[in-house]
């Protein structure tokens, strides 16, 4: 579990196309704290599926720090990091809610958790497996945490077993 300094408010960074990681490892080295919130996604390649984990902001993650300490200025000329996101002169910082709701969300290595309420006759998107990027409505919930969905494929409604992970609520 990442534990947080307390004291720190957090801010908003671009980082440059595909460097997050990169920008993250950097930003760390400078001992800033990071949150970069990333979820699973599924594409086709190939004819195959294949899952990866992306950020949840693609081009973005959380950075926090004590403007009142200084040296935050350094997080500009970061490698892999474009700048903060500002509104004038100083950084603009994120509201302390939302971060919160969004740790909660993710597990210890910031994966985007599903979401604990399912219920029937919710419209779900699938985000993993052959059915990915597919809108389906919730059927029921088995005591077994396998959630049973109806899809409608070509005019014809089907029943399909899907794990909770692998559905986000639209």
């Amino acid at each position: 579990m990442q534990h947080f300094r307390t004291g720190n408010t957090w801010y908003l960074a671009q980082v440059k196309p595909n460097c997050h990681e990169m920008a993250e490892r950097n930003l760390h080295r400078q001992n800033f704290q990071t949150f970069l919130p990333m979820h699973e996604e599924t594409k086709r390649k190939a004819g195959r599926f294949i899952t990866t984990l992306r950020p949840l902001f693609t081009g973005y993650l959380f950075v926090a720090f004590d403007t009142a300490k200084g040296g935050w200025r350094a997080i500009n000329s970061t490698y892999g990091v474009s700048r903060l996101v500002s509104f004038g002169v100083e950084p603009q910082p994120v509201p302390l809610d939302l971060i919160s709701r969004l740790m909660l969300r993710c597990d210890e290595g910031g994966k985007l958790l599903p979401s604990p309420i399912l219920k029937p006759g919710d419209a779900v998107k699938i985000s993993g497996g052959p059915f990915a990027e597919f809108i389906a409505t919730v059927e029921t919930i088995s005591p077994d945490q396998r959630v049973w969905v109806l899809l409608d494929l070509m005019g014809r409604t089907t029943r399909l077993a899907v794990q909770p992970e692998a559905l986000q609520v639209v």
